[in-house]
């Protein structure tokens, strides 16, 4: 249908629609006038148009948690790590038992809730302390006959519980005991040295400022996905910043902190801790996908849970304690 449709006949047909005809005029009476009136239709009442809203800014780029709790969290847990590695190193070895078994409670919780999986908590605990402590004390062979022992006991306390479900549940249990108690022995077993706290505190700067990195490089210039289906916040720009940063801390720790560094294996040692942050993230992220869940726990405010700080600290601890080996000896 056009316009014409819907609006009045042209000037030249009004009079033929609605005025005198040729045969003559119209007869008077109630239907018919000697003037008939004219011929009107009432107007539709339009309401006046109302302006159209203006559209909200669009929101700038925010971080996803609270920012003032994280710094103050992070603020606060610098404090202790720092204090109990400098002033006792036995405090430092209870802090990374506490940091385990926090974080085993959190990880077989989010298992039994999310999978329905019981990896069992006690032995897992008691064995993970027990590898902190054995590998600060006697090494790497301390840390791997701690880590036999752990697997026995898991499988044989599960067995005290029916049949139904035992494999999947001492598979996770031997899982747990190796993500979470036995990477973090490598940091005990650098505390041991005689350089050790210097040691420690250049794997946890390494570790810090490659995600520090990565977070400003990738909040300001992230435009291309790292790994869409794993982390779709990770970006390769993140990465670079991941790389950069560490490396330029590397090269500063390698020199002034740890015993013979040199600042070219600074820069070998922040690549390698970028990479394996990065790893550690995402293996993470992997997990939490497969359990459909944010975060691993509560326990930090603007953090998560302990084994959300601890993804990219677990694997990079192997890692560091290698390279240090091989740079400047066992100390």
């Amino acid at each position: 249908m056009n316009d014409s449709s819907w609006g009045a006949p042209a000037r030249g047909d009004y009079a033929a629609a609605w005025g005198p005809s040729d045969q003559g005029p119209a007869p008077a009476g109630p239907a018919y006038d000697a003037h008939p009136a004219e011929q009107t239709r009432p107007m539709p009442i339009v309401p006046p148009e109302e302006p159209m809203p203006t559209p909200p800014p669009s929101p700038k780029k925010r971080a996803g948690r609270n920012l003032r709790a994280a710094i103050g969290v992070g603020v606060g847990l610098g404090v202790v790590i720092i204090a109990s590695l400098f002033i006792w190193k036995a405090a430092f070895i209870g802090v990374i038992t506490v940091a385990v078994v926090v974080g085993l409670w959190e990880l077989t919780s989010r298992l039994e809730e999310r999978k329905g999986i019981r990896a069992p908590l006690v032995p897992l605990a008691v064995g993970g302390a027990a590898m902190v402590v054995a590998g600060y004390v006697r090494g790497a062979e301390g840390a791997w006959v701690a880590m036999a022992l752990t697997a026995l006991a898991v499988l044989v306390w599960r067995m005290t519980e029916p049949p139904e479900g035992y494999l999947k549940d001492v598979t996770a249990g031997v899982f747990a005991a190796f993500y979470v108690p036995f990477l973090a022995t490598f940091v005990a077993m650098m505390l041991a040295a005689d350089d050790g706290a210097q040691r420690v505190l250049t794997f946890l700067l390494l570790t810090v400022v490659s995600d520090t990195g990565a977070y400003a490089v990738g909040w300001r210039f992230g435009r291309h996905k790292l790994a869409p289906r794993i982390s779709p916040g990770k970006t390769r720009e993140g990465l670079g910043g991941a790389v950069a940063f560490a490396m330029a801390a590397g090269a500063v720790c390698m020199e002034f902190l740890v015993h013979d560094g040199t600042w070219w294996q600074g820069l070998l040692l922040g690549l390698a801790v970028a990479a394996s942050a990065t790893l550690g993230d995402l293996g993470e992220s992997m997990i939490k996908r497969d359990l459909g869940i944010k975060d691993m726990g509560t326990l930090l405010p603007g953090h998560g849970g302990i084994m959300d700080r601890l993804d990219s600290l677990l694997p990079t601890a192997p890692v560091v304690w290698l390279l240090l080996v091989l740079f400047v000896g066992t100390g």
